[in-house]
């Protein structure tokens, strides 16, 4: 994982910059975790297929398992951890808890990054575009109910801070 003597990567995680001494070919997701200790996203798959390592690379929902880290360097890449602004919880993640959209909270990383992602394109997603968002995020827990639920709280708290 470590550069041979290769410059550090800097990257810009969660508006700050971080230089990593991680070769360009490390995936995002190995950086993240093990370099700046953000355990927001996690590992599932390694194949890009789960969704629980999803970040916001420029503000579109990515797959970090799959992304080398240098190919991100110099775009804003935002983790879990890095929506709260100033101690309150972004809106999703507020709307998440109130909505109960979790059981075992394996892939509410991905959830919850991706209703971000979601929301700063669709505003008001109808359920069947919310169901296409997450076709290729995985729920073993059966909360996809409570997750349906939760992206459209979250709308509307959006809406509502938006004003």
């Amino acid at each position: 994982m470590s550069g041979t003597g290769s410059p550090p990567l800097r990257l810009t995680v969660n508006g700050r910059d971080h230089d990593v001494a991680a070769t360009p070919g490390t995936a995002l997701l190995t950086v993240l975790r093990n370099d700046l200790g953000l355990n927001g996203p996690k590992y599932g798959c390694g194949l890009g297929e789960c969704g629980a390592c999803t970040v916001l690379v420029d503000g579109v929902a990515a797959r970090a398992c799959v992304i080398p880290a240098g190919g991100v360097a110099g775009r804003a890449i935002t983790t879990l951890e890095g929506l709260a602004q100033e101690g309150m919880l972004h809106p999703v993640q507020r709307a998440f808890i109130a909505e109960e959209a979790a059981q075992c909270g394996y892939c509410l990383n991905g959830m919850i990054m991706t209703t971000v992602a979601l929301l700063a394109r669709r505003p008001q997603p109808t359920d069947a575009e919310i169901r296409a968002e997450f076709a290729r995020s995985l729920c073993r827990c059966g909360a996809h109910v409570e997750i349906l639920r939760a992206v459209h709280h979250a709308a509307a708290l959006v809406a509502h801070e938006a004003k």
